[in-house]
């Protein structure tokens, strides 16, 4: 039997005329047998091989790994901006065959439109869908003040700090309602203080949307603070190296960096990284 729209043959996850099953809910992923290779003229590059993965609904998973691996790729074949070669993705039993509302994407760079106001970009993707202005106003209220951003709902990006430009990036992929929430390094050009307050910022969001995360880093810290699972991958090609749970306490403040937990796992995953580089 084959998965719907990707022509590949089944794999132990249930394939129905949706596409594969996770098992129900909001929000689950399914990713069975994803690969991926690059062809440029005669040369090839094997970007992905044989990666499975699932994803519970509401979970916050970061992938983390060195440059060169394949995370990126990983998420934009989630997102439906990349296809793989082989294997299919699937949200909530619906197979993934290109970009869709239930997934919404955050990037590295500022992904914003200059010339649209902070509650403009919020209520951006409402508008194109015909919501009506006061459910959009609504809409942007919400988030808003989830994202602490109403004092600045009316300023324009360039009038914003990278952290709140970030802030604005989350809110406007929330607005949409996705399922899904795609990050692909989206603090690493930010400064280190920074950076910690928008992780602390994020997990709030986080904590009242109860969105499902799939997160990209290769900061380590970064990973342990954010998640509740994280997933290190390796290059050459990118493959799955191991999986580890998070057991820190769920209320995640500065203090927990220097919890015992957190140091250990730290110089586990920073062993298996070295190792791996060697």
């Amino acid at each position: 039997m084959e998965a719907t729209g990707n022509g590949v043959i089944g794999t132990p996850a249930t394939i129905t005329s949706q596409g594969l099953s996770t098992g129900g809910g909001l929000g689950a992923i399914a990713i069975r047998g994803v690969g991926k290779t690059f062809k440029t003229g005669k040369t090839s590059f094997r970007a992905l091989d044989n990666i499975d993965l699932e994803i519970r609904a509401n979970e916050f998973v970061t992938i983390l790994g060195p440059s060169g691996c394949g995370k990126s790729t990983l998420l934009r074949i989630v997102a439906g901006l990349e296809e793989a070669n082989e294997g299919a993705v699937c949200v909530d039993g619906d197979s993934v065959v290109g970009p869709g509302a239930d997934r919404g994407m955050v990037f590295q760079g500022y992904t914003l439109f200059p010339w649209l106001t902070v509650r403009q970009n919020i209520e951006y993707g409402p508008k194109l869908k015909g919501v009506s202005i006061l459910e959009r106003r609504a809409i942007s209220n919400r988030y808003l003040r989830i994202t602490r951003l109403e004092p600045f709902a009316n300023r324009f990006p360039k009038q914003l700090s990278g952290g709140m430009k970030q802030r604005v990036a989350i809110a406007r992929a929330l607005a949409n309602g996705p399922k899904v929430l795609l990050m692909d390094e989206p603090f690493g050009a930010l400064d280190a203080q920074t950076k910690l307050e928008m992780q602390e910022a994020l997990l709030d969001v986080w904590e009242k949307e109860k969105t499902t995360v799939l997160f990209i880093t290769h900061d380590i810290d970064e990973a342990i603070f954010l998640s509740q699972r994280i997933i290190v991958m390796g290059a050459g090609p990118g493959r799955i190296l191991k999986a580890y749970p998070v057991t820190l306490p769920a209320e995640r403040t500065s203090e927990v960096r220097e919890h015992s937990e957190f140091l250990k796992l730290r110089r586990e995953l920073a062993a298996l990284l070295k190792h791996k580089e060697e």
